[in-house]
C-alpha cells in the first residue's frame, strides 16, 4: 500500500454524504489511504486531472478487478492503443453528429410520450420521468429496444451495485451476475435482427466493426452501467435542484442561463460519477506520497469538482457559474463516450421539456441524495403536475 496518510471513514455516513470527509481531506490529506477501501484516494482537482492521463501509473487496466471480472474487459479497462481502437469502433453511435441527426429525435419522442402520462397529483420524478426517459433512450442507442425499461433500470443498478461492492457482498454478487445474464439474453435476441438490418445502436456498429463477440457484450453492460443511472441521476437531480433554488430556476425559464449551463452546474455540484479506480501499474511518488505497484488509487471526481481552490463557494449550486474546469466526465483518454449523448438528452431535451410543462412543480418532501461512487436522489416527490 502507499506510505499516504490513513483516513478512516464511516461507510454508511460516506454514502449518505461523503463531502465533509472529502472537504476534510483536501484539506489536511489530499492524498489520503483509507482501510476501508484498501484504496489510496486522490481528491484535488488538479491532481485527478493530471494523474488520470498518466496511464503508465494510473492505470484502467485491473485484470482482477470487479468490473473485469463481474462484465468483462471492456474498453473502460484498457489503455493506449487497445482502448483507442475499441472506442474508435463504437465512435459512429455516439458521435455528435449522430445524436443530433438520429438519437435526438427519438429522444424527444420518448419523452413525450412519458410527459403524457404522468399524473397531475403525487409522482416521483425518478421512477415516474427520468428512470424512463434515460432507460428508453439508452434501448435506442445501445440496439437492446427489446428490453422493457424497467429492466434496463434495474439490470444498471445491478452492475453498479457489483462494480462498487468491495466489501464483497455475497448478494450484490449474485444479483449483478443475474443482471449480466439478462443484457446477455436480451442481446442474444437482438443479434440476428440487427445482421439483417443494421444501424447506428452500438450492439450493430460494434458487430459491424469485426469487435470480437465478448468485447461487444462487455461494451454494451459498459453502456448500460454508465448510461443509464448517471443520466438518469442528471436528470432528476438537476429538477430538484431547480425546484430546492427558485432563483436559480427563474434564470433559466428566463434565458438567463441556459439548460446546459443548469446540467453542467448539477453534474459539477452533485457529480452523478464520483469516483473512478485506477491500480497503480509502476512504484510512483507524489506530493512525497509513494505508490507501489498493485496499490489501488480512487480518483475522487466528486471531490474534484468541489475543490475550494479551483471553485469559489464550491458546496454552492449556482447555475451562473463557470464550470470549464469541472472534471464531471473525467479527464483524460477515458473522458466519457457518452457525453454528447448525455447532454442533448439532459440539457436538449429532458430538463426544456419538463419545465415547459411544469414550471410550477413543488416538492413535496425533502430530497434525499445518496452514493459517493455513484451519486443520486433516492426518490423526488413532487405535485403540481397539471397538463
Amino acid at each position: 500500500m502507499s506510505n499516504a496518510p490513513i483516513y478512516h471513514i464511516d461507510p454508511n455516513a460516506f454514502w449518505i454524504d461523503p463531502y465533509p470527509d472529502l472537504a476534510e481531506m483536501r484539506a489536511n490529506a489530499p492524498i489520503a489511504y483509507v482501510p476501508e477501501f484498501d484504496a489510496t484516494l486522490l481528491t484535488l482537482r488538479d491532481d485527478i486531472f493530471r494523474e488520470e492521463k498518466n496511464i503508465a501509473v494510473f492505470s484502467s487496466e485491473q485484470p482482477g478487478g470487479l468490473m473485469t471480472t463481474l462484465m468483462g474487459e471492456n474498453m473502460m479497462r484498457k489503455d493506449g492503443a487497445p482502448h483507442m481502437a475499441e472506442r474508435k469502433a463504437i465512435f459512429p453511435t455516439v458521435s455528435p453528429r449522430t445524436v443530433r441527426d438520429v438519437w435526438k429525435s427519438q429522444f424527444e419522442s420518448a419523452t413525450r410520450a412519458i410527459l403524457d402520462r404522468l399524473p397531475s397529483d403525487q409522482v416521483d420524478l425518478v421512477t415516474d420521468f427520468a428512470m424512463p426517459v434515460s432507460a428508453e433512450a439508452l434501448k435506442a442507442i445501445t440496439g437492446l429496444t427489446n428490453m422493457h425499461f424497467a429492466e434496463m433500470d434495474r439490470v444498471s443498478q445491478g452492475m453498479i451495485d457489483g462494480c462498487a461492492n468491495y466489501g464483497g457482498d455475497p448478494k450484490v454478487e449474485a444479483n449483478c451476475h443475474d443482471c449480466t445474464a439478462s443484457i446477455d439474453a436480451h442481446i442474444d435476441e437482438q443479434i440476428p435482427i440487427l445482421k439483417r438490418e443494421p444501424d447506428l445502436s452500438l450492439l450493430s456498429v460494434a458487430m459491424k466493426s469485426g469487435m470480437p463477440e465478448g468485447q461487444v457484450r462487455a461494451n454494451v453492460k459498459l453502456a448500460i452501467s454508465g448510461g443509464q443511472n448517471e443520466p438518469r441521476d442528471a436528470i432528476v437531480g438537476a429538477i430538484a435542484a431547480l425546484l430546492q433554488h427558485p432563483l436559480q430556476l427563474e434564470k433559466a425559464l428566463s434565458g438567463k442561463v441556459s439548460w446546459l449551463q443548469v446540467f453542467e452546474e448539477y453534474a459539477r455540484w452533485m457529480s452523478p460519477i464520483g469516483m473512478t479506480p485506477r491500480r497503480i501499474a509502476q512504484r510512483y511518488t507524489l506530493d512525497g506520497i509513494t505508490f507501489e505497484p498493485e496499490d489501488r488509487a480512487f480518483l475522487m471526481f466528486g471531490s474534484g469538482n468541489r475543490d475550494e481552490l479551483i471553485f469559489d463557494h464550491s458546496d454552492t449550486f449556482d447555475v451562473t457559474r463557470d464550470t470549464t474546469k469541472a472534471i464531471s466526465f473525467g479527464a483524460g483518454p477515458h473522458f466519457c463516450a457518452g457525453a454528447w449523448a448525455s447532454r442533448c438528452m439532459i440539457a436538449e431535451v429532458a430538463l426544456p421539456m419538463f419545465f415547459e410543462r411544469f414550471a410550477d412543480a413543488t416538492l413535496t418532501e425533502p430530497v434525499a441524495y445518496r452514493g459517493w461512487a455513484f451519486r443520486g436522489p433516492l426518490s423526488v416527490q413532487a405535485s403540481g403536475l397539471v397538463q
